[in-house]
């Protein structure tokens, strides 16, 4: 290379950064021995950052537009001053493209079963899935705690580290809400924005934010969907008696019209052993329709079901009055056993629902036979 070709390549220094990967979130600048001259252009285009570390530190943050670079690192000072050092100068400067867009359709998903009390189902397990969106927010902070000296770096790097915190935090919120299972369908734009707040104040400690966040699925486990599933069946048959009726007529059909079926099989001998029933019936004189001399018996007839027996009368039940106090109820036993004892007599003032005020017991045709049933005169009289 003749020495103007080397002077041309160290004045002129263009630095700029084309992505067409969709995944990259960092990218170094790289030129030989990380030099980079005085006056050298810096482009920066809309969704981009550029991270200028100097001698080892982050010196700046550049945002959107054009730069014209001036840093103490001149090489082509060095190179002709110092040309001990092989050319090589002993400055070195280094610039970070960061990606602050953002990054889109991210899965996140929970690997096992998240436990928590339902209020309907009891302790029960939910499956959950979704997808979520993620950014740089502080392009030197993300630099700093995550990216260090790689020099590309891409999503897929920390997409299993941004996961593990909204599982963590999904399980959390979901186990705490004490929305029944059966409501989340219904609430999960609220639930997802609560899990994204949630979620937030730990990727800002990584220079992130989460724009945006979906839950598109909440799942029960097999076994308890499969039980759902046939609860919601019996509450769509109606009659349960019709539709066991109706089940078992179709299977039967079903497996009547299959050839070599078992259950088809099983029909044909039910109806040979109603044939070999009649045939008894021919034997044995008793009429037997077209095949015999006696005609067939007239179809019996349906009988109505046996109604049911009626409620036992209702037991009425007392109130007494004795010198303006009221207590009670009492059975008409217990007021028995009162008259018998002296404790209440005809005069005493009694009532009972339905009955139009309060009455003397011996006005009250069921409890005057308490007072006029006298025992038996004492034996040996």
């Amino acid at each position: 290379m003749g020495i103007f070709d080397f002077l041309s390549g160290q004045f002129i220094d263009v630095i700029h950064w084309v992505d067409d990967t969709r995944d990259t979130m960092v990218w170094r600048f790289e030129r030989e021995g990380h030099e980079i001259k005085y006056g050298a252009k810096l482009t920066v285009r809309e969704g981009q950052a550029a991270v200028f570390v100097h001698e080892g530190q982050l010196a700046d943050v550049f945002t959107p537009g054009l730069y014209m670079l001036e840093t103490n690192n001149m090489p082509i000072m060095t190179t002709l001053q110092h040309w001990d050092h092989g050319f090589k100068s002993p400055f070195k400067s280094e610039i970070y493209f960061v990606n602050t867009t953002r990054f889109n359709d991210l899965k996140w998903g929970t690997k096992n079963p998240i436990m928590l009390r339902d209020p309907e189902f009891g302790p029960t397990r939910i499956r959950a899935f979704g997808t979520y969106t993620v950014r740089v927010k502080d392009p030197a902070r993300f630099l700093i705690e995550i990216v260090g000296t790689d020099g590309e770096f891409t999503m897929d790097e920390i997409s299993f580290q941004v996961r593990n915190i909204i599982v963590q935090e999904f399980s959390r919120v979901i186990a705490g809400s004490g929305i029944p299972v059966l409501d989340m369908a219904a609430n999960t734009a609220d639930l997802g924005k609560l899990i994204a707040a949630e979620v937030s104040p730990v990727l800002e400690g990584y220079g992130l934010e989460m724009p945006e966040f979906y839950i598109e699925n909440i799942s029960l486990p097999p076994a308890v969907e499969a039980a759902l599933d046939k609860r919601t069946s019996m509450g769509l048959a109606g009659d349960l008696g019709k539709f066991t009726q109706y089940s078992a007529a179709e299977a039967m059909t079903a497996a009547a019209s299959t050839p070599n079926s078992g259950m088809g099989a099983g029909l044909g001998m039910g109806m040979g052993m109603a044939m070999a029933q009649q045939m008894g019936n021919m034997a044995a004189g008793q009429p037997s329709g077209p095949w015999g001399t006696r005609p067939a018996p007239a179809a019996p007839q349906a009988t109505s079901p046996v109604a049911p027996p009626p409620p036992p009368p209702v037991e009425h039940v007392w109130h007494i009055a004795v010198d303006g106090v009221t207590s009670g109820p009492f059975s008409k036993a217990k007021l028995g056993r009162m008259a018998t004892g002296g404790e209440i007599t005809r005069e005493t003032y009694v009532w009972t629902a339905g009955q139009d005020g309060w009455k003397r017991a011996e006005d009250v045709q069921e409890l005057a036979q308490l007072f006029t049933i006298l025992p038996p005169p004492p034996p040996g009289e």
